[in-house]
């Protein structure tokens, strides 16, 4: 599982598997109704401009032979064209609403689903809860797993602000509203890495607030899940055994859980298996040895204003932490 997303991503290109962030780029029922209704509404517009230049240079071109025509023959003459244009109109804008009805109507269809998560937006990152009574839940952050075919229910809430949830391919936005939860239910159907963004402002770090949805087949995505819920190993490289004692001894361990030590900070995200994910920061950095000594050592110049404080480090506890950090898959 080492860099997972990096090591991959070059692979699931070659593949054809790679999402970029484009509702055109459908990947999911939801996403492919959505789709089909942007082409439909963009279909319709397009014909309309033509046939609008086209009258408008039909009316230029015949502008001079009817210059001298009273404007009692005008309206006369203009009258069905007029008539026949507001029965255009309303059958168009009666045909796109209905059209928007039924989309509306099909991607909000609940649907059995295999696997529930709870979603919650920070100021400004990304926390997966997942919930799983028989075999016990797990927390991640910004990079969301999921079985491939298989409808997984996302419960979406927000302890701060307005968040919005949006995987284009996969399916439509969603916002996250303070002391409401709103349900929605994506599928991804074929194996790739799809893209993510907070689509509310937020805050000052808006922009840098994407998140990854990473699809996988069940049985891979079971061998993820199963690391997922394993305590974090006791490192055996000196450097990241020292780290681990750093770690547990500066303020990190009050904001961060690191399962199996005595680091049970809920504030931050949890970060037992953190070195296995592809990025850091909600997207900000890649999940590199250095991008994570970058973060730990002044967060506020990665990503200023986010709630991550400043915790002074030597030189040589820097090195280990980050070393620590890498050891965590």
């Amino acid at each position: 599982m080492k860099r997972w997303l990096l090591l991959s991503l070059p692979l699931l290109i070659l593949a054809g598997c790679q999402s970029s962030q484009s509702a055109l780029e459908t990947h999911g029922p939801s996403a492919r109704h959505l789709g089909d209704l942007i082409w439909l509404f963009s279909g319709v517009a397009t014909v309309i401009w033509l046939l609008v230049v086209l009258v408008m240079l039909v009316a230029l071109a015949r502008l001079p032979k009817h210059a001298a025509e009273g404007r009692a023959e005008r309206d006369a003459r203009m009258k069905p064209v007029v008539i026949a244009a507001v029965i255009a109109t309303a059958v168009i804008v009666t045909g796109l609403t209905v059209a928007s009805y039924f989309t509306t109507r099909a991607i909000g269809e609940p649907r059995e689903a295999v696997l529930d998560i709870t979603v919650r937006g920070q100021q400004w990152w990304w926390q997966f809860l997942y919930s799983d009574p028989g075999a016990g839940g797990f927390e991640t952050a910004n990079e969301l797993h999921v079985p491939v075919g298989k409808p997984v229910r996302l419960r979406l809430e927000s302890p701060d602000v307005i968040h919005s949830f949006w995987v284009p391919s996969l399916a439509g936005k969603m916002d996250l509203i303070p002391g409401r939860t709103n349900v929605l239910t994506i599928r991804a159907d074929r194996p790739g890495v799809y893209r993510g963004q907070c689509a509310e402002f937020c805050g000052i770090q808006h922009g840098h607030m994407s998140l990854f949805v990473i699809a996988e087949p069940v049985e891979k995505y079971e061998a993820w899940a199963a690391l997922q819920r394993s305590a974090a190993a006791v490192p055996d490289d000196a450097d990241a055994l020292a780290g681990r004692t750093v770690f547990l001894s500066k303020p990190c361990a009050a904001c961060h859980t690191v399962r199996g030590t005595e680091a049970k900070g809920k504030t931050g995200p949890d970060l037992t298996h953190v070195g296995g994910r592809g990025t850091i920061a909600a997207g900000t950095l890649d999940n590199t040895r250095g991008g994570m000594a970058a973060w730990i050592a002044d967060p506020q110049t990665v990503k200023p204003g986010n709630n991550m404080p400043l915790v002074t480090l030597a030189p040589e506890e820097l090195r280990q932490i980050s070393a620590y950090m890498e050891s965590l898959k």
